[in-house]
């Protein structure tokens, strides 16, 4: 076989590979279809590895034995159609990284909440003092760290299009928040398609493994009974169970891994029914890895999310301000909705998916009294909540929306963004359409209430 490998794209996960492949002896040929970054392209020089950018060299590629491509690059693109044709394994990084890996692997993937999860799962192991790596979509590139060197374990957030590329990946552990649908256009708009793909994480798993996965999602449910699931199961509830895993209230209550214990949510730092499931299937992953619940108890309560998911950027005059730019569907807002019982000024609004709006109008009519669309076409939110939130304001400038909120605003109210839409009408992702939130409230609470 060639030993020739050919990374397509030279994104993070890209230039992990790439850097991994030098280290074990490759020839490698790093090919974008676009320009790559500079902080990329630094490392590949300083490495030494060979690269183009701004196409691809057809006839190089063919030539390699393996080539390893960025997840983002479908199989029916036609560099990777030509490749599969002419006989040359495709892999992703995640695979050609997990050939080399000498610890175990907690991997955590779902449609929602698998971010969380996963650097929630990450910061329990680390509190605790374990050799533990953090990789995938939340972190560096899997190769990446298996380059820096060995780890007893690696978290790692990995997703369906990530799991498409995977042959024998086959994690110690494996998480599995939920399943709704998302990127259909990547799966021929076949949920089955979808669903299949998530499913990928447990194909290779042993019976030694673990698979934690939310017992009351209808399609995960559904899909335990059709399927022969070799790991041990276990099953993550919110309502409360005989035994296991499940909440009582806003109780948790574990029994797993020879430990029985309960924990209330305010004994954590994160709030919402959402975070409830995230945090039962963190704290049973730890567990399973050896934690113990004291240190499980300490980490939770220093636990920091990452930015732009239920994130409180400030108070002023009494009134909470929330970044949850994150919040891109409309599944992510009935769990952002369902955090708060105060009074909400609700920011929605971008790039509409086809949103099913069905799915919040009880809970919009209970606890919004205004809603302020932030968006360039802001007809289908008018549309549909007219007449079900007293006020609707629109705007494009994040600047005035802030201030607009507060004004309509009353001490403890919060104001919350959660946008149920893309962001690329305005801002050039949910990160810039955050950041851009976090700091208009800032300047504004520093206009209002300086300091003395």
């Amino acid at each position: 076989m060639s030993k020739l490998l050919v990374i397509l794209g030279a994104g993070e996960s890209g230039t992990g590979a790439a850097l991994l492949a030098v280290r074990k002896g490759f020839t490698v040929f790093v090919t974008d279809q676009g320009p790559i970054k500079p902080e990329y392209k630094s490392q590949l020089i300083s490495e030494g590895i060979e690269f183009e950018e701004g196409g691809h060299t057809l006839e190089r590629i063919l030539t390699a034995g393996l080539i390893i491509k960025s997840p983002g690059i479908p199989e029916k693109a036609p560099v990777v159609a030509k490749a599969l044709a002419a006989g040359v394994e495709v892999i992703d990084e995640i695979e050609f990284a997990f050939r080399y890996i000498s610890g175990k692997v907690i991997a955590i993937t779902g449609t929602n909440g698998k971010t969380t999860t996963t650097l929630l799962t990450w910061h329990l192991l680390n509190s605790a003092g374990f050799r533990v790596a953090l990789a995938g979509n939340v972190g560096e590139s899997l190769a990446g760290k298996v380059a820096q060197g060995n780890y007893d374990w690696y978290v790692v957030e990995i997703s369906s299009f990530q799991l498409d590329g995977t042959r024998t990946f086959r994690p110690e552990i494996g998480i599995l928040t939920n399943i709704t649908p998302d990127h259909l256009d990547r799966y021929d708009y076949r949920m089955e398609n979808y669903v299949s793909s998530k499913f990928r994480l447990v194909t290779n798993m042993v019976n030694t493994g673990h698979f934690i996965y939310y017992g009351q999602d209808p399609v995960v449910e559904k899909e335990i009974t059709s399927r022969h699931i070799t790991p041990v199961k276990h099953s993550v509830s919110l309502d409360p169970q005989p035994s296991g895993v499940f909440c009582i209230g806003s109780e948790m209550h574990f029994n797993v891994a020879g430990a029985e214990f309960k924990i209330e949510q305010s004994d954590t730092t994160l709030k919402g029914t959402h975070n409830l499931l995230n945090t039962m299937c963190a704290v049973t992953a730890a567990l399973l890895a050896g934690v113990q619940e004291d240190d499980i108890r300490h980490a939770l309560r220093s636990f920091i999310n990452a930015p732009h998911r239920l994130e409180t950027v400030a108070t002023i005059r009494g009134v909470e301000f929330v970044n949850d730019s994150k919040a891109t569907n409309v599944d992510s807002v009935v769990y952002a909705l369902g955090s708060y019982r105060q009074p909400l000024i609700w920011i929605a609004g971008g790039i509409d998916k086809g949103n099913d709006y069905d799915r919040i109008r009880e809970a919009v009519a209970e606890k919004v009294k205004s809603l302020i669309c932030l968006g360039k076409d802001n007809a289908r939110l008018f549309d549909y909540f007219s007449g079900i939130v007293p006020e609707i304001n629109e705007t494009e400038n994040v600047r005035a929306l802030v201030r607009t909120a507060l004004d309509q605003a009353q001490a403890g109210d919060v104001v919350l963004l959660s946008p149920a839409c893309a962001s690329f009408d305005l801002f050039k992702n949910y990160e810039d359409r955050g950041n851009q939130f976090r700091a208009a409230v800032l300047e504004l609470k520093k206009e209002v209430e300086p300091a003395s």
